[in-house]
């Protein structure tokens, strides 16, 4: 079974549009939480709040088109975006190196609370009730903090390493995906191995 490893964002939209259907057609997947701001000035790509203003429209159609395609709902201006995604990220990566739990859920679960459900996940509160929720004990994140923090920060090395430019962006042995709109050529790959 090939492993996926997914660079992602818990604040990007098109990440919580993903992560579902990632779930689906890829079992064994490595979650690389990174800051995408970070990535995106290493390989001189803008985000979305430096846009111009017609970007910025073309975004707007295209998160509705694509949640409505996805079937989920969408908050296009959600309360607590951008938030400081590196508590969430550190939960994932603690959660991640502990096992056990629904890490696939945890993940969705980060985006849907910015996305679909207006909660803040750079609070301590929310992002232990997220954990626990999906099977995890939220003390790992506490006592995992810098290693996970040290992960974080690896992840975006790995990224510019491996050409990342974008999120969310899977990787299966040499071929590269970006994209949530990618999926099914990632699905068709996997089948072919």
């Amino acid at each position: 079974m090939t492993q996926i490893e997914c660079y992602f964002s818990v604040m990007s939209p098109y990440c919580y549009l993903a992560m579902p259907r990632l779930a689906k057609i890829a079992a064994k997947v490595h979650y690389r939480p990174l800051h995408f701001g970070s990535l995106a000035a290493r390989m001189g790509s803008g985000v979305m709040t430096e846009a111009s203003a017609p970007r910025k429209a073309w975004y707007a159609q295209d998160l509705a088109r694509q949640a409505a395609k996805a079937g989920l709902i969408l908050n296009a201006a959600p309360a607590y975006w951008p938030a400081n995604s590196a508590p969430a990220s550190y939960a994932i990566i603690s959660a991640q190196n502990a096992g056990g739990g629904d890490l696939h859920g945890l993940v969705q679960g980060f985006c849907s609370s910015v996305w679909a459900e207006d909660r803040n996940i750079a609070d301590d509160a929310v992002v232990r009730e997220i954990m626990a929720a999906h099977g995890f004990d939220p003390a790992i994140s506490d006592r995992g903090m810098f290693a996970a923090a040290e992960t974080y920060a690896d992840n975006l090395e790995r990224a510019v390493a491996a050409g990342v430019f974008g999120v969310p962006f899977m990787i299966a042995g040499d071929a590269l995906f970006w994209g949530q709109d990618r999926l099914d050529d990632l699905e068709q790959y996997l089948a072919n191995l």
